[in-house]
């Protein structure tokens, strides 16, 4: 595990941008530039991008004298083969980047992943020696039907199940409540920090209390500038995975500089 910082708790604090299908290659590298000279380094934070794939090579490149890592948005987990449109998790290696998306909402609810693809993308992810930036959160319906627990315990189970606890250390959680994605709802800080929780407590009972304690776990849903720091202040919230306030620059420092 290299570059990592830890925060609050012995943590690793996180804040990252996903810029999801956004961006032509000039207005990308533009938006690095402003992000890198606005930066505020905080020693105790890291800070991750997530580019479209065309731009993963140029942009790994320009992070590399930056305190910024790059990030791919979605891989497949077969090393090559006839998968037409699809990526591996070597050509995310070879393009400089340390980390990968696995489990985005939109990967689960418009490209109709199931469970047991995000395990098999979070075993490939770290037998490539990446790190899995891992999601998972409920739908509305089921928050309304009191079933947030299920579908975490659930989705984390099955993320998880094929790999070890030594391997547990390289991956990270982002709770974003499906509801709260695009949408200008955000969870309460005190929702998100009673998720997160719940988060901890399925991680240590499959790896121990140890692993439920130190795992950072990110949330992520309508973050903004305005929200920042109420979110940020809970126990169990070790950062933001955010999304549109990611694609301008004035926006985003404001969150990552908080």
């Amino acid at each position: 595990m290299q570059n990592q910082t830890v925060g609050k708790k012995g943590r690793r604090q996180i804040f990252a941008g996903n810029w999801k299908m956004h961006k032509t290659s000039g207005e990308a590298f533009e938006l690095v530039r402003a992000l890198a000279e606005g930066l505020k380094y905080n020693e105790g934070r890291e800070y991750i991008l997530f580019p479209p794939a065309p731009y993963l090579r140029e942009i790994s490149s320009l992070c590399g004298e930056t305190p910024i890592a790059a990030g791919a948005q979605n891989m497949y987990f077969e090393d090559h083969g006839a998968f037409t449109g699809e990526i591996s998790p070597a050509m995310v290696e070879d393009c400089g980047c340390r980390f990968i998306l696995v489990g985005h909402s939109e990967r689960r609810h418009i490209f109709g992943e199931s469970d047991s693809d995000t395990g098999k993308k979070v075993a490939a992810a770290l037998e490539q020696g990446l790190e899995p930036l891992l999601c998972v959160g409920e739908l509305l319906e089921e928050r309304e039907n009191d079933e947030t627990g299920t579908v975490l315990k659930r989705q984390l189970e099955a993320a998880l199940s094929g790999i070890d606890r030594d391997q547990m250390r390289r991956v990270v959680i982002a709770y974003e409540p499906v509801w709260a994605i695009g949408t200008g709802k955000v969870a309460t800080p005190e929702m998100a920090d009673e998720a997160h929780l719940l988060i901890r407590g399925v991680i240590a009972g499959l790896f121990g209390q140890d692993a439920g304690d130190v795992v950072p776990v990110l949330y992520g849903g309508s973050v903004k500038a305005g929200n920042i720091s109420g979110l940020y202040v809970k126990e169990n919230i070790d950062g933001v995975l955010v999304g549109g306030a990611s694609l301008e620059a004035e926006g985003f420092l404001a969150i990552i500089n908080a």
